[in-house]
């Protein structure tokens, strides 16, 4: 995450927007990692797709709600956190949750 810590306030790249970086390095997986680490991940996974499948939002949606966390949040967050806190955002801006 040194990269997004880095990038100038003139940088007009959010920090998911790393097309381009340079420094990360190849992209390794360990021969036996499992799809998720934890089981909460699993469920934000599945609870997503339902979510998209009901038309609560779609993925445009989904994806820009992402793209709105604050660069800190963004990089403070996991993949799958990301996934929630869009979710709740989501959810809540269309008065699904309170």
């Amino acid at each position: 995450m040194l990269i997004i810590a880095a990038m100038l306030p003139s940088d007009p790249r959010r920090p998911h927007d790393l097309g381009g970086a340079l420094g990360f390095g190849p992209l390794e997986r360990a021969p036996n990692e499992p799809l998720f680490h934890h089981e909460w991940e699993a469920r934000a996974f599945v609870l997503n797709r339902l979510l998209l499948q009901a038309g609560l939002y779609n993925l445009d949606e989904f994806r820009y709600a992402i793209e709105q966390m604050t660069p800190a949040a963004y990089a403070k967050a996991s993949y799958y956190e990301r996934w929630v806190i869009a979710i709740e955002r989501l959810l809540t801006d269309k008065g699904v949750l309170p």
